[in-house]
């Protein structure tokens, strides 16, 4: 009998142009005038996601089956909303937003990865239905304002739902893979409202390398090596997850 083939994830599954490559939307934090957090030795948040951002995008290209998108590919600004717009724009299959913590006291350390909270999803939801009738936004190519509103309403519910449990999925990974090598802040992948998670069709996580704050993180995250082991232990999460 021949072997059953494995399911695919939903991100692949529900897509209808799947014999092209995988795209992964990636998402340096901050930029230009706003550096974000800035450690003690001067490194800037900016400037350390850009470079992790730019070695994933390198080793994702080399994959046979993924290519990388970079919502912002220098130092330059790009608004939060912007970021989710080109990625959907691009039609990426996953958004995976790079960041590097801070705390105003020097000793909180670790990796963390986040994926959108309930209350974050219901207010994207509140602003996808305020503009529904613009024919330019298709959640998972469903044109809302096709609906009415109650039925839009609730495609608008299952999509957002099914982004969060993908990013779950992923976040997970991600996280485990983190943890092979650097502290966990949260052995568990947490739930925030980040402007940046707010694709509705898109599974979308956000990274906290590190915390740029602690000394010694700040001293590793300004290393190539380190820089790599991150870009690599994100992409190995990425891969679990598809092949899941």
């Amino acid at each position: 009998a021949k072997k059953k083939p494995a399911a695919l994830p939903p991100a692949i599954a529900s897509r209808p142009d799947s014999d092209r490559p995988l795209l992964i939307a990636l998402d340096p934090g901050h930029g230009g005038e706003d550096p974000g957090a800035t450690g003690r030795a001067g490194t800037h948040e900016k400037d350390i996601v850009l470079r992790i951002a730019r070695r994933l995008k390198t080793l994702i290209d080399a994959q046979p089956n993924m290519r990388a998108y970079l919502t912002r590919d220098n130092d330059y600004f790009v608004p939060l909303h912007v970021r989710v717009q080109k990625s959907r724009r691009v039609k990426a299959d996953l958004f995976i937003s790079i960041h590097a913590d801070a705390w105003i006291k020097p000793s909180a350390r670790g990796s963390s990865v986040f994926a959108l909270s309930q209350h974050g999803a219901t207010s994207a939801a509140a602003r996808w239905m305020a503009q529904r009738e613009n024919d330019a936004d298709l959640i998972g190519g469903v044109n809302l304002g096709s609906h009415n509103k109650q039925v839009a309403q609730v495609l608008l519910d299952l999509s957002t739902g099914a982004q969060i449990n993908d990013a779950m999925h992923v976040g997970n990974r991600v996280l485990a893979e983190l943890g092979k090598f650097n502290r966990l802040h949260k052995d568990h992948v947490e739930r925030a409202g980040f402007a940046v998670l707010k694709a509705p069709d898109i599974p979308s996580i956000l990274v906290e390398t590190a915390f740029i704050s602690n000394p010694e993180e700040e001293r590793l995250l300004r290393s190539p090596a380190h820089q790599d082991r991150i870009a690599r232990a994100i992409l190995s999460g990425v891969n679990d997850y598809f092949a899941s």
